[in-house]
C-alpha cells in the first residue's frame, strides 16, 4: 500500500495538491456528503497511487470512487486502464458521472454506503 509520497513520480504531489485546490463542483459535493453521511468511513481525496490519482480512496475498504466529467467520455480507454490498475491492486472502483453526483447525491451516497454494509441475511 503506497502511502509514502517520497517515492512518487516527480511533480505528482504538486499535481495532487492542485487537483485538491481546484476540485470540481461534483467532487466538492461528494466530499461534503461523504463526510456528513458516512462519518465513520475514512476517505481521502485526490490520492496518488502508482502513476494514477484516485478521486476518493478508502484504504480500509479497498474502495476507490471516481467522479467523471464530460472529458472522460473521450478517455474511455485511459479510464479502463486506470480501473484495471486499481483492480489489480485489490481495489473495487465505483464510477459516477458529475451529473449523477449533482442531481442525485443521496443515491450516489447510498451506492457507496452499500459497499460498507453487510449483505442482509435472508432468514
Amino acid at each position: 500500500m503506497m502511502r509514502n509520497y517520497r517515492d512518487l513520480a516527480s511533480g505528482l504531489v504538486a499535481r495532487v495538491r492542485a487537483l485538491r485546490r481546484n476540485a470540481t463542483d461534483a467532487e466538492k459535493r461528494l466530499w461534503s456528503a461523504l463526510r456528513e453521511k458516512l462519518p465513520a468511513v475514512k476517505f481521502r481525496r485526490q490520492v496518488p497511487h502508482g502513476s494514477y490519482v484516485a478521486d476518493f480512496l478508502c484504504f480500509s475498504a479497498r474502495l476507490i470512487v471516481e467522479v467523471d466529467g464530460a472529458t472522460h467520455a473521450d478517455s474511455i480507454e485511459q479510464d479502463a486502464a486506470r480501473t484495471g490498475y486499481f483492480e489489480a491492486q485489490g481495489y473495487q472502483v465505483l464510477r459516477f458521472w458529475n451529473h449523477e453526483v449533482m442531481d442525485n447525491i443521496d443515491g450516489v451516497v447510498a451506492v457507496i454506503a452499500a459497499r460498507f454494509s453487510p449483505s442482509p441475511s435472508h432468514a
